[in-house]
């Protein structure tokens, strides 16, 4: 292992960036034992219907638009730490009263509650462990961390379809339970020796937290790189509904499926994701050792690349009427985007002033919401109008100005560079 836990404080440095792993592992441990059968769970427990299905994914977006920015505010002017506690326990809380109370409204109402906790993580998270370590440092650590989540997420994924064979609410509210024992834990043992709040007699002053705002905002707009990155996230989102909420419905209706003898079809999306995680893990693992410490340029070159074959991918994948050629193309796609998100988080983070780090990071996750809330009903409408595949090929369409970008970007780097 690459010895980048190792800071200028020596111990703390190393404590953090174990606190930094395992809490990745078990986050994604957690939130996969829900989301593996999350679905089934409210088509037959709940009686969702389609649009109520698209409607709990709008409540959770509208939330993380609504609160994206101020919780990063707030993790600029107290602390990196607490904000992620508090996001982690709402996310708990969040998962368990959707699995006690199988009601549509109350459902909706808790999927906005879990859109305000990942906000408080988002943005505070990967701000947290770069004022530990360093910002070289974290950007190896976004790499080894993606890693250690698909690990988690892998044995997450067995766990939510094994306790869905007891009873398809147990996996919702065990999710949930595990995240509680997580945030009790992170009050223990994580530190914050790195972080610098602002001055105590400032922090409870809500013109001080709009002056973050407007500083991170700055920030922004007065670095093209920075103003390129988030305008990506905007892209990212509005592709991305298309793809994550009818990929399943594809596989069913347009690409026969292998039989499993007497197992239930659906078992194949258990496989899949299993899958994708596993060639994740090795995509990261790759991405590094060759960019873990990587300058700009490679960095862009690599985002380019990798968003062209996901565009591909997106697209092979909605016209593909085999098994054998959806699949590679979905699972293409899913190492794809493992790769481009520690890739995209340490770019973006690079060179940042402390006093904004949150608040910037948050914006990119505001735009990514933003577009997932543009772009999700329209692709979705375009579905049952026409067909899955066109609104699959529309998602792909929706990614095509990414390309631009990061091409835009690429010069941009190499110019600055010369």
């Amino acid at each position: 292992m690459t010895p980048i836990a190792t800071s200028p404080d020596g111990q703390r440095g190393r404590t953090a960036y174990r606190v930094y792993l395992a809490a990745n592992a078990a986050t994604f441990f957690a939130l996969h034992t829900v989301y593996t059968m999350a679905a089934v769970y409210y088509v037959r427990v709940v009686g969702m219907s389609p649009l109520q299905l698209v409607l709990v994914g709008t409540a959770l977006e509208v939330g993380y638009f609504a609160f994206e920015v101020p919780t990063g505010v707030v993790a600029d002017a107290y602390s990196r730490k607490w904000s992620v506690i508090a996001g982690t326990a709402l996310l708990g809380a969040g998962f368990i009263v959707q699995g006690v109370v199988p009601v549509f409204a109350v459902i909706a109402a808790a999927e906005m509650v879990k859109g305000v906790a990942h906000t408080f993580i988002s943005g505070s998270w990967e701000a947290w462990i770069a004022d530990e370590i360093g910002e070289e440092r974290a950007r190896r650590a976004y790499l080894r961390g993606a890693q250690f989540s698909t690990l988690g997420g892998l044995g997450g994924t067995l766990a939510g379809a094994g306790l869905a064979t007891l009873r398809l609410d147990l996996p919702i509210v065990t999710g949930g339970c595990l995240m509680l024992v997580l945030a009790a834990g992170l009050v223990l043992l994580m530190p914050e020796h790195g972080f610098r709040p602002a001055p105590r007699e400032e922090r409870g002053s809500w013109a001080q937290m709009a002056h973050i705002a407007r500083k991170g905002l700055r920030v922004v707009r007065g670095r093209p790189v920075l103003t390129g990155l988030v305008a990506v996230t905007f892209v990212e989102g509005a592709f991305s509904e298309g793809l994550d909420r009818l990929w399943e419905a594809h596989l069913l209706t347009n690409v026969s499926l292998p039989s499993l003898g007497s197992v239930d079809s659906v078992f194949w999306f258990g496989l899949i994701n299993a899958a994708g995680m596993v060639l994740s893990l090795a995509g990261t693992e790759v991405a590094r050792r060759r960019l873990g410490g990587a300058g700009q340029r490679p960095t862009a070159r690599a985002l380019l690349v990798l968003t062209v074959v996901l565009t591909a991918s997106v697209a092979v994948f909605g016209l593909a009427r085999s098994f054998a050629l959806a699949l590679t193309a979905r699972l293409a796609a899913s190492v794809c985007r493992a790769v481009m998100d520690p890739l995209y988080v340490g770019w973006l983070n690079r060179d940042l002033d402390p006093s904004v780090r949150a608040t910037v990071i948050s914006m990119g996750g505001q735009a990514n919401a933003l577009g997932q809330i543009a772009g999700g009903p329209a692709v979705g409408a375009l579905g049952s109008a026409l067909s899955l595949r066109a609104a699959l090929l529309a998602s792909a369409a929706l990614l095509t100005p990414a390309v631009a970008i990061y091409a835009r970007l690429q010069r941009l780097v190499r110019e600055v560079s010369v």
